[in-house]
């Protein structure tokens, strides 16, 4: 099955080293580009795409109003907000548009590609340095005290805990790899494990669940 991308940056170049990058790989092609929000609004309504990699700066519409309109409208596209700019309040208003994920221009190769297709198969994606800014951003309005009673606790095995922790850092399933001295399959297969046993969607839903249990504490240094 190949999964159609649509484009949308105010930078010709942008979208053209994104469009080799995408053609470049057997299960992905592009459908469409757009170089504001409002015109990706309007040529979307037309095309049927499977993933939208969004920008968040640009010109006449910017990312986060265009992923609101789509999210009202009911298209069935799944918005990745692609961008150079790593801050806070844009990942928050970002998911509370309705984007499935959040990364950053500067991610390798690998790491878009797999986030393309993740999001693409239902899952959310947030680069894993916005999560480390989001925790330091808003360690004081996060509980750090014992933690709760929360029946899901007894759920979860030791070494999930221990990943759930590394989560909660921001860390990278590789760094967790590392870390915690296991196979990268096997931290994938405690993440998985995990959002099914505590009913989370994604990463930032478990990290959330960290802090507001106890079992992370944020660093106000």
């Amino acid at each position: 099955m190949t999964l159609g991308l649509f484009l949308v940056d105010d930078q010709r170049l942008v979208r053209a080293g994104l469009r080799m990058m995408i053609e470049s790989q057997d299960d992905l092609t592009v459908v469409g580009e757009a170089g504001d929000g409002a015109e990706a609004v309007t040529r979307l309504r037309g095309v049927a795409a499977d993933v939208v990699l969004m920008d968040v700066r640009m010109p006449v519409m910017d990312g986060l109003t265009a992923t609101r309109r789509l999210t009202r409208l009911g298209h069935p596209a799944q918005v990745l907000i692609l961008t150079t700019f790593d801050l806070d309040e844009y990942v928050f208003a970002a998911l509370r548009a309705g984007a499935a994920g959040f990364m950053l221009k500067d991610a390798r190769q690998e790491e878009l590609l797999a986030a393309v297709r993740g999001v693409a198969a239902g899952g959310s994606v947030v680069a894993p340095s916005a999560t480390r800014r989001l925790i330091a951003h808003f360690a004081d309005r996060l509980p750090g005290g014992p933690a709760t009673d929360d029946g899901r606790l007894a759920l979860i095995t030791p070494r999930e805990g221990e990943a759930l922790g590394a989560i909660a850092s921001g860390a990278t399933n590789a760094e967790i790899a590392a870390r915690l001295h296991m196979a990268e399959g096997t931290v994938k297969t405690h993440v998985g494990n995990l959002l099914a046993k505590l009913g989370c969607r994604d990463r930032v839903a478990l990290v959330l669940f960290a802090f507001e249990t106890g079992l992370a504490t944020p660093d106000r240094r």
